[in-house]
């Protein structure tokens, strides 16, 4: 944290969600909550809940959910400090010039330090590419007939063929072994002691947003391995949150991007005047590249290899960034095998003309499902037509699935409303599969003892916020040792410590948390509900279940763990037996 808890809490309590949230999307009023679309996924229903009294926002479509912090963070892509900083000048909260927590002096000072670790080390790479020992380095990139120009733009160098010279150099610019191998740049063994990770690589230096560099990736000389090296992911580096070349790429201010697959490829782009191109960086699109995108275009064109694997990177990319809203066509690079080969062979306008005769990545995936079929068997023809309405049961925008019928049906040769009573039919199919988890938090778990366990802890959790006030009926009962797995039971402690001292701040227990991933688990543990729970006796018979279901959880887990005496067991048994009795009031 880089500031104090209570300083936190004080921001969140004078900036309520509802009126945060409503001055970026319009929210309506739905019962006691509030609901708008939601800005983290193709919503065409409003699927996003924001709870006053809970101080958070959860969607139930994507999983996406948090407080009022963390909306900022998701939805502008501010850190946790920026975040902070804009809530509290929006309250009129002034912020202490020096943060007291010397953790969180000492934390930002290392990830500052780091990013100094990568500059350094970028210089050392370009230095060393034009000197005598980058000659090998240099030889590849002007045989990828890349300019001088090009590789200065891109801060191209050279590891040298051992690498040995990088650390030496390092430590002489001030930097500690410590801050060599968290950057990302040194390895550490007993035999060889501290050495590059990188060596015999060109060096393709990665930036942020801001341009500053926070990681590399190598591409080896030779046939060794791996083909491709990328910095570990550190305090400064998130692969899934980067993109390579994005920097250039958002200050070319294009209407749209092209994705691609290599670094290679990027350049070759660019080089060629296609300043908008960006790559994924050594890992499949990711749901957080595509929010980048999101922030700045509506249409992404995908520039992929041609070969089967690129097919299946365009068809996963593709899903993705429909569920951003993204616009998202397909560039024909046949017959060549990527953007680079492609851009060698035939130039800048004809990847221009490539561009504007790209394929929309829908029809495009359907294409990709025809050649699984043989066309001159009917029955094989009335498969592909149901693996093509079955993925059109995915699209939930009624609009946007009516058009993507239409244009189906017309690239596949029969009619609209063959089309549309086949699309309905595989909807129908999917509607009579019978739902067991009638748990609603955005979230599914494959195991189904597992995930009655987490219902029962979220349950609680979700109750105990909704109705404080039934804590002082269960807390003779109820504690944070009947909640057995992370990050349950750590929620489950610290909300417990603050019931006994009578507050309950859901909002509170997210920001607890630096992690997002567990900051929507901790989102989900405060607003899962049961469908069909409607009126005040329901809700008062469900919460009573869910106790029952908790203790029964926590007998089984310490039998398990062969824990209990058979006195301690036969006390369980007993209190279990009682708990049938058990009856929760509601306020009216």
């Amino acid at each position: 944290m880089f500031y104090s808890q209570e300083l936190i809490d004080q921001i969140q309590q004078n900036n309520d969600i509802v009126d945060v949230i409503n001055e970026y999307i319009p929210l309506t009023k739905k019962g006691a909550n509030y609901v708008c679309l939601c800005p983290f996924h193709a919503d065409s229903n409003p699927s996003l809940t924001v709870s006053r009294q809970k101080q958070l926002f959860k969607c139930f479509a994507c999983g996406e959910g948090g407080n009022v912090i963390t909306f900022l963070q998701k939805y502008e892509g501010k850190d946790f400090k920026e975040a902070l900083e804009t809530l509290a000048s929006r309250a009129g909260i002034k912020l202490p010039e020096n943060i007291d927590s010397e953790y969180s002096r000492e934390k930002q000072n290392h990830k500052q330090r780091l990013m100094e670790c990568n500059v350094e080390a970028a210089r050392y790479f370009y230095m060393f590419l034009r000197s005598e020992g980058g000659q090998k380095g240099m030889e590849y990139f002007k045989k990828r007939q890349l300019s001088e120009e090009t590789m200065k733009k891109f801060g191209l160098g050279f590891s040298g063929l051992s690498g040995s010279k990088l650390i030496p150099y390092l430590k002489e610019k001030g930097f500690t072994d410590k801050e060599i191998i968290d950057s990302g740049l040194g390895t550490f063994d007993e035999k060889n002691g501290l050495r590059s990770k990188f060596w015999n690589r060109v060096m393709f230096p990665i930036k942020n947003q801001a341009g500053k560099v926070i990681a590399f990736g190598g591409r080896v000389m030779g046939d060794g391995e791996p083909k491709y090296l990328n910095s570990p992911e550190t305090a400064v580096f998130n692969k899934s949150t980067n993109l390579y070349a994005f920097d250039m790429a958002k200050a070319s201010r294009s209407k749209y991007f092209i994705l691609c697959e290599g670094y290679m490829d990027v350049i070759a782009l660019h080089q060629a005047g296609f300043n908008m191109a960006v790559a994924s960086l050594g890992t499949a699109f990711t749901p957080g590249q595509a929010l980048m995108l999101k922030r700045y275009v509506n249409d992404v064109y995908l520039s992929y290899d041609s070969d089967g694997p690129g097919i299946q990177a365009i068809i996963r990319a593709a899903k993705i960034c429909r569920e951003y809203a993204l616009s998202c066509k397909v560039i024909d690079m046949n017959p060549y095998k990527d953007p680079d080969e492609f851009i060698k062979a035939l130039g800048h306008d004809e990847y221009q003309k490539r561009i504007d005769e790209a394929k929309n990545a829908f029809i495009f995936e359907i294409g990709v499902i025809r050649k699984k079929y043989d066309p001159d068997d009917p029955d094989a023809n009335t498969r592909y037509a149901e693996e093509v309405a079955e993925l059109l049961t995915e699209i939930k925008d009624e609009v946007a699935r009516t058009n993507y019928i239409k244009a189906c049906a017309k690239e596949m040769g029969i009619t609209v409303d063959a089309l549309s009573a086949m699309v309905s039919k595989q909807a129908g199919k999917r509607r009579a599969i019978p739902e067991n988890a009638v748990l609603k938090s955005g979230i599914h778990n494959k195991d189904k003892k597992e995930d009655s366990k987490v219902k029962s802890e979220q349950l609680m959790l979700t109750y105990l916020a909704e109705y404080p006030s039934i804590y002082t009926q269960i807390k003779d009962i109820v504690s944070e040792e009947d909640f057995t797995d992370e990050p349950y039971k750590e929620v489950a402690t610290k909300f417990f410590a603050d019931l006994r001292e009578g507050r309950a701040d859901p909002a509170r227990m997210v920001s607890l948390f630096e992690d997002e991933d567990i900051q929507n688990q901790v989102s989900d543990m405060f607003t899962s509900y049961l469908s069909g729970i409607e009126t005040k006796e329901q809700t008062e018979t469900a919460i009573a279940d869910v106790i029952r279901r908790l203790k029964n959880n926590r007998l089984e887990s310490l039998r398990n763990e062969n824990k209990l005496t058979p006195s301690e067991n036969m006390k369980f048994m007993r209190q279990l037996n009682e708990l049938k009795k058990i009856k929760i009031n509601l306020p009216d």
